[in-house]
């Protein structure tokens, strides 16, 4: 069984963990092996996910029975999506859309208009279907080496 809940200062190290076997064994699947390892090489310390998860930001973790970590995500309060990552073992498994539907409740309940993202070719798809739309590609670099992702945004109530 899974339970989502808030994050705590514990989690981190199980975060960046997931963050890193998230890049390396699932970002194969859309991208090259330099790009994977740069991508990868941005992973977060334990010690910057503590300092960013207490930033303000609204963040979430999906744990199992024994309280481990399987997925996170968070949402800045002007609804940027920074982190949707989870363990390679619950992929496809639906404990990402309920982590990301707790989410987006969340953003409601603090009256976000719109929630946006840079996605990867993987992330891109999940939020697809949840309603997002891709603004644009992003083509860029890091460390020399190409690497793209995408602009999604998905509106939660009318601009005002």
């Amino acid at each position: 069984m899974i339970t989502i809940r808030p994050f705590r200062a514990p989690d981190a190290a199980s975060m960046s963990d997931i963050y890193r076997r998230s890049v390396t064994e699932l970002g194969p699947r859309a991208y090259g092996p330099q790009q994977v390892a740069v991508w990868a090489s941005l992973k977060p310390s334990p010690e910057r996910l503590v300092e960013v998860m207490n930033d303000g930001r609204h963040c979430l973790v999906a744990v199992n029975n024994q309280d481990q970590v399987m997925a996170f995500g968070d949402i800045e309060c002007d609804g940027h999506i920074e982190y949707l990552y989870a363990s390679p073992d619950i992929a496809g498994t639906g404990v990402v859309a309920q982590l990301y539907d707790a989410l987006e409740n969340a953003a409601k309940a603090k009256n976000i208009a719109k929630l946006y993202s840079e996605a990867s070719e993987l992330a891109k798809s999940f939020l697809l279907k949840r309603g997002f739309s891709v603004v644009e590609r992003r083509d860029f670099e890091v460390n020399g080496v190409p690497i793209h992702n995408f602009a999604v945004e998905k509106r939660l109530r009318k601009a005002s």
